[in-house]
C-alpha cells in the first residue's frame, strides 16, 4: 500500500444558507481553521452520496462513502445495526430499528426521549422484551435511544418514515403502512402501554424537563445484508471507529476493525481525543485506511439548534482534523479527506439529498487554488458519486 489513508466524516454538517448568519451556512460561519488547511494544501470538491432512488439516509450516504454502490448492496438500516451488535439474522428475519421517542397529544415532541441515558433505555429494553419478546419477536439493546426488533417474516414490504423527519408534526399520518403494518402497529401500541406503567419511575428519576420514552418508533426495516470486504474490493485493511451502531455495523460488513472507544456519546463533547488516539493506533498496527465518524453535527441539526450546530463542527474542526493534520505532518504518508455523508439543515431538521463539499490532502493529491473549506467554495466542481470519491481518494 503507497499511503494510509483517513476519512473523517462530520455526519451532517452540510447546510443550507442561513438568515441568521448572514446568508452563509452554517460550515461558512463556523470557525474552521483545520478544515480550511485541508482545501489550502489540497483540493476541494462536491459528492453526491444518495443515489438517484434513494431517500439520504446515514446508511446509504455512509455505505456510499466507503465503497459500496446502494443499488447494489443496500437492504435497510436496521440489519447494518444488527451486524454491529454481533446479532444473527435468519434469512426470514427483518430487522427494524427501535427507536425511544416522546409522543404527546399524538405529536412526535422528540424522536430520541431527550437523548436517554443508555443504561436507563437497557432497562426498558429488559422490559419490553420480558413483556412482548417471543420466538418471533426479539427486542435487543443499542446506545442512547437507538435499539432493535427482530420480527420472524413479518414487515419487510413495509413503508415506514424515520421518527427524526416529523419533529413537531402529527404521527398519525406517518405510522408503518403497507402489507403487516397491522402486526407491527400492534408491536408499537403494546409497548406504549407497557412504557406507560414501566416508565413511571424511571421519567421520575430523570432530571425535570427532559423527555419520557413514553413510545417506540419501527423504521429502517429490513433482511440480512452481507458486503465483500474493503480487502477484497481494493487490498484495504483498516478500522472504522464511530459512537453510532450503523456506522460501526458497515465498517464490521466491510472487514474493518471496529474499534471502540469510552466515553464516545455521538453527541457534543464526546471523546474526540479517544477517537484521533484509535485512528494513530491504527495506523502505527500497520493498518491502511481509518474511518472516523463523528455524529454530533447531524443529531444539533435534528433537534434545530444552529448555536449548537454552529459548536459541533468547531469542535470536529479542532480536536478530531486539526490533531489529524498534526499526525499527517509526523508521518509524511498519510492522505486526509474530510466531508459530511449527507446535509442536514437546521430549517429542515432532516436529511437532504444535495451534493456536500469534500476536502482533500496529503501525498500525491493536486492542489487547486480553494482556501477556504464550505459549500460555496466546492460550488461549480463536478460532483463525484459516493464510490468514486472512495477510488480516487485510495488511488
Amino acid at each position: 500500500m503507497k499511503y494510509k489513508y483517513a476519512m473523517l466524516v462530520g455526519d451532517g454538517m452540510a447546510d443550507f444558507p442561513v438568515e441568521e448568519l448572514g446568508g452563509k451556512t452554517v460550515l461558512e460561519y463556523a470557525y474552521t481553521p483545520n478544515m480550511d488547511r485541508v482545501v489550502s494544501q489540497g483540493r476541494i470538491g462536491l459528492v453526491s452520496t444518495v443515489p438517484d432512488g434513494f431517500l439520504p439516509g446515514s446508511d446509504v450516504a455512509n455505505m456510499s462513502l466507503m465503497g459500496y454502490d446502494p443499488a447494489k448492496y443496500y437492504s435497510g438500516r436496521a440489519p447494518v445495526e444488527a451486524a454491529s451488535m454481533g446479532i444473527k439474522l435468519s434469512a426470514e428475519d427483518i430487522a427494524f430499528r427501535c427507536n425511544f421517542v416522546t409522543i404527546e397529544n399524538g405529536i412526535m415532541r422528540d424522536y430520541s426521549a431527550g437523548h436517554i441515558e443508555t443504561s436507563e433505555a437497557a432497562k426498558l429494553i429488559a422490559t419490553l422484551q420480558d413483556a412482548l419478546g417471543s420466538d418471533t419477536v426479539r427486542f435487543y439493546p443499542g446506545v442512547s435511544y437507538r435499539h432493535l426488533l427482530v420480527v420472524r417474516g413479518v414487515g419487510g414490504a413495509l413503508k415506514c418514515v424515520p421518527p427524526h423527519d416529523i419533529t413537531g408534526r402529527e404521527v398519525s399520518g406517518y405510522l408503518p403502512s403497507g402489507k403487516d403494518s397491522e402486526y407491527i402497529l400492534s408491536i408499537m401500541n403494546n409497548a406504549r402501554e407497557v412504557l406507560t406503567k414501566a416508565c413511571g419511575y424511571h421519567n421520575r428519576m430523570r432530571e425535570i424537563g427532559s423527555c419520557a420514552a413514553t413510545d417506540i418508533w419501527l423504521w429502517g426495516q429490513g433482511p440480512a445484508v452481507s458486503l465483500p470486504s474493503l480487502k477484497e474490493k481494493f487490498g484495504i485493511s483498516g478500522s472504522v471507529i464511530s459512537a453510532v451502531d450503523l456506522i460501526r455495523g458497515l465498517g464490521k460488513l466491510a472487514g474493518l476493525n471496529v474499534r471502540i472507544v469510552e466515553g464516545a456519546t455521538g453527541y457534543l463533547g464526546t471523546n474526540y481525543a479517544g477517537k484521533v488516539a484509535a485512528a494513530v493506533s491504527a495506523f502505527e498496527n500497520g493498518e491502511d485506511f481509518v474511518y472516523l465518524h463523528v455524529e454530533a453535527p447531524d443529531e444539533t441539526s435534528h433537534e434545530g439548534s444552529l448555536e449548537k450546530k454552529i459548536l459541533a463542527i468547531e469542535e470536529f474542526d479542532k480536536y478530531v482534523v486539526g490533531e489529524m493534520l498534526d499526525y499527517q505532518e509526523k508521518r509524511g504518508d498519510l492522505r486526509i479527506i474530510v466531508l459530511p455523508d449527507h446535509a442536514t439543515p437546521v430549517s429542515l431538521r432532516t436529511h437532504d439529498a444535495m451534493a456536500v463539499p469534500f476536502g482533500m490532502c496529503g501525498p500525491g493529491v493536486e492542489a487547486d487554488s480553494a482556501a477556504v473549506y464550505c459549500e460555496k467554495a466546492a460550488r461549480g466542481s463536478v460532483s463525484l458519486s459516493g464510490p468514486s470519491l472512495f477510488e480516487v481518494f485510495i488511488s
